[in-house]
């Protein structure tokens, strides 16, 4: 249950905020509503979402898993549910997003896959625990430009993980409308 009211003012950037939200996503996002009592905070971080979704450099299934392998480390469900569902309107393997938890345990991912998952892990920590030998496994495969970005995307992932951990935003139900098994529904939820 969230910490903070989702029922921030009506201001002119609020209903700008929720406008794109529904067109973009089809529904308000939880964090934009919290956001939405401190303007300043709104605004900083819509430019900056904004302005780090254009940084390129970087293959984005490979910014897709170090994002969702941070989500997963810090436990924050609403950017699990929410990374699952942006990730498969982008065309990403159902298993590749599903695994994301559990990923040395998966045989669904590359080598570089694997290592850019284990970095977010070990950026993650508190305190991080990335050495030499991991950084050199990504250099093999990364340029400066991409290892930067990759940097740069976990701690992103961070700021927005531990944000909406922090304020008790959960699931939104965005993976619930993903794909469906012949089984039916997925239940992966409580």
């Amino acid at each position: 249950m969230a910490r903070i009211p989702l029922n921030p003012p009506a201001t002119p950037l609020t209903r700008l905020a929720a406008r794109y939200c529904r067109r973009a996503y089809g529904k308000v996002l939880d964090p934009v509503l919290a956001m939405g009592h401190h303007t300043g905070v709104l605004l900083a971080t819509s430019v900056f979402e904004l302005a780090a979704v254009r940084w390129k450099r970087l293959d984005p299934g490979l910014k897709a898993l170090a994002v969702m392998a941070s989500a997963a480390s810090i436990g924050c469900s609403w950017c699990m549910d929410f990374g699952f569902w942006e990730n498969r309107q982008h065309g990403m393997a159902h298993e590749k997003l599903r695994d994301v938890p559990r990923w040395r345990d998966s045989d669904v991912y590359t080598p570089l896959e694997r290592h850019v998952m284990e970095y977010a892990e070990a950026m993650t920590a508190t305190p991080p625990t990335v050495d030499d030998a991991l950084v050199e496994r990504l250099r093999q495969h990364l340029d400066d430009a991409q290892l930067v970005e990759l940097t740069q995307m976990i701690s992103v992932e961070n700021l927005r993980s531990r944000t909406n951990a922090a304020l008790g935003l959960a699931s939104q139900g965005f993976k619930d409308s993903c794909d469906i098994p012949a089984g039916g529904p997925v239940t992966d939820r409580p």
